[in-house]
């Protein structure tokens, strides 16, 4: 399916969002124009703050919602709210755009450096820095998903934890305790690789460090 035209029709009767992407599922496109205009506004809003360009967060949130039209047959309502899947998938693609756009700048990086014949420990430094990184993230994507997710949104998204409880639609209670055991769980795959911990420890002046 290509680009399509998202603007809503006039809805007529309200229906809940299981039935919608059932209709979704049988190519119904009024359907995906009224999810569309129930959800549009805070998937654009999320990948606006995360990845703060516009044009980019225009492109996530017309994937988001092609995704949904071509696997709404998938939808499980068991599984959770129709807007916290949208809001997550939201978040996993900004990520991507963001590995890619800081993959494609340090590239850059490291061919300037090498033009300008910059000193050896200066280059050990940052592909110490490459790895430690690397190291980061490989060990936050092993964190069971219910963890893996607000972490991100707070530490990658830059949201406090009211706002990723807002994004997620669950309790801020709840939000803090996943957060805290990914901490945890984070700062003991971290120490079994020999890496510095810092990551898993949150400062006292974190905007989403609970009081």
């Amino acid at each position: 399916m290509d680009r399509m035209d998202l603007t809503p029709p006039t809805p007529e009767t309200p229906a809940d969002d299981a039935a919608l992407v059932a209709s979704v599922a049988r190519h119904d496109e009024s359907a995906l124009h009224e999810l569309y205009r129930r959800y549009g506004a805070v998937v654009l809003g999320l990948a606006t703050r995360i990845l703060g360009d516009a044009g980019l967060a225009e492109d996530v949130t017309q994937e988001v919602f092609v995704q949904l039209w071509r696997t709404a047959d998938r939808y499980d309502p068991s599984r959770g709210k129709l807007r916290t899947i949208l809001l997550t998938q939201t978040h996993g693609k900004c990520v991507d755009v963001i590995r890619t756009r800081n993959a494609r700048a340090k590239r850059e990086d490291r061919v300037h450096s090498v033009e300008r014949s910059v000193i050896p420990d200066a280059v050990d430094a940052e592909l110490m820095a490459l790895t430690e990184a690397e190291v980061i993230r490989s060990a936050v994507d092993r964190l069971p998903t219910e963890e893996r997710t607000p972490l991100e949104l707070a530490y990658f998204g830059g949201n406090t934890y009211r706002q990723v409880a807002v994004i997620l639609g669950l309790p801020e209670g709840t939000v803090k305790a996943r957060i805290r055991s990914g901490l945890r769980r984070l700062h003991g795959l971290l120490s079994a690789s020999d890496w510095p911990t810092s990551f898993a420890t949150p400062r006292k002046d974190s905007k989403w460090t609970a009081s």
